[in-house]
């Protein structure tokens, strides 16, 4: 079931760069590396949580998988999975492996993933503008989650990464 958070509040660079840092000590407290996958955010859950002064302890990197290719050939995305209409890039099933393959690629513990629609075009049947799955992985599986966003595509992408580092948060406090 999707949750529906057109109403979240768009956050401010403040708030993104406290959550970033809570991420980052977090990951220091519990001895672990992260990562990103991202899609729809183009890097910028990796960036936030390198403006933080000492990321380098424990942020391994981050993929930027905007094009299909990417998301099978380096992550390891299933074709069946991509070529799957009812499934496709902006899926669970997508988020999840991408949130895998980056763990692989990069060698990090822990490592979060996001791939939607940012807009303004791209709608889809069943997908709107605003659609995002986040995948995380760590431990021996990844979970997923849908949320869908309003606003401009600056105010989506801004929206995920929030969402993206709640959801490191989370699986660092073990």
């Amino acid at each position: 079931m999707p949750s529906f958070d057109l109403d979240r509040p768009l956050p401010t660079a403040d708030e993104l760069y406290g959550t970033a840092a809570r991420v980052l000590e977090a990951a220091r407290a519990g001895g672990v590396t992260v990562g990103t996958a991202e899609s729809c955010t183009g890097g910028l859950v990796a960036a936030t949580l390198i403006d933080v002064p000492g990321s380098s302890s424990v942020v391994r990197g981050g993929v930027v998988s905007y094009a299909i290719p990417v998301k099978h050939e380096v992550l390891g995305v299933s074709s069946d999975i991509l070529d799957d209409p009812a499934l496709g890039a902006v899926s669970a099933e997508c988020a999840g492996q991408m949130a895998c393959g980056a763990r692989q690629v990069l060698g990090c513990d822990v490592a979060v993933s996001v791939t939607g629609i940012a807009g303004p075009g791209g709608e889809e049947p069943g997908k709107p503008i605003g659609t995002v799955w986040f995948g995380c992985s760590c431990g021996d599986s990844a979970s997923t989650v849908l949320r869908i966003f309003s606003g401009s595509r600056s105010d989506v992408r801004h929206k995920a990464v929030a969402t993206a580092l709640e959801l490191l948060l989370d699986a660092l406090a073990f």
